[in-house]
C-alpha cells in the first residue's frame, strides 16, 4: 500500500521550514512592518490634525477678540466724531441765531425809526391836509 519514505519526509520537512523561514523573512516581516508604520503614520497625522484644530480654534478666538476690540474702537471713534460734529453744528446754529436776532433787532429799530419819521412827516403835513380837505368840502 502506501510506502513511507523517511528520507523524503525529512526532505519535505526541511523544504517546508526553509520556505516558511524565507516567506517570514522576505514577505511577512516587511508586510507587518509596513502595516505598523502605516498605523503609526495615521496616528501621528490624527494627532497633528487635532493639534492644528486646537491651534486654529485658539487663533479663531484671538481673531474674534481682535475684531471685537476693533469694532469697539470704531464705535468709540464714530461716537466721538458724531459728538464733535453735533457740538460744531450747535455752535454754528447758536452763532447764526445770535446774528439773526441782532439783525432782527436792528431791523425793528430801523422800522420804528421810519414809523416815527412817517408820523412826524404826517403830523407836519396835517395842517396842509386839513386846508385841502376844507377847500374841497367848501367847493362842493
Amino acid at each position: 500500500m502506501l510506502d513511507l519514505n523517511p528520507g523524503l519526509m525529512l526532505f519535505v520537512l526541511v523544504i517546508f521550514f526553509s520556505l516558511l523561514f524565507l516567506l517570514n523573512s522576505m514577505l511577512f516581516q516587511p508586510l507587518l512592518k509596513f502595516m505598523d508604520d502605516r498605523d503609526a503614520t495615521i496616528a501621528k497625522d490624527l494627532k497633528n490634525a487635532e493639534e492644528m484644530a486646537d491651534n486654529s480654534s485658539g487663533l479663531n478666538a484671538k481673531a474674534d477678540e481682535i475684531l471685537a476690540t476693533a469694532k469697539a474702537e470704531a464705535n468709540a471713534i464714530r461716537e466721538k466724531a458724531t459728538s464733535e460734529a453735533k457740538a460744531l453744528a450747535e455752535s454754528k446754529i447758536e452763532s447764526k441765531v445770535k446774528e439773526l436776532e441782532a439783525s432782527n433787532t436792528a431791523f425793528l429799530a430801523e422800522l420804528e425809526a421810519e414809523q416815527e419819521e412817517l408820523k412826524s412827516a404826517l403830523t407836519a403835513e396835517l395842517p396842509t391836509f386839513k386846508e385841502t380837505l376844507h377847500s374841497k368840502l367848501s367847493s362842493l
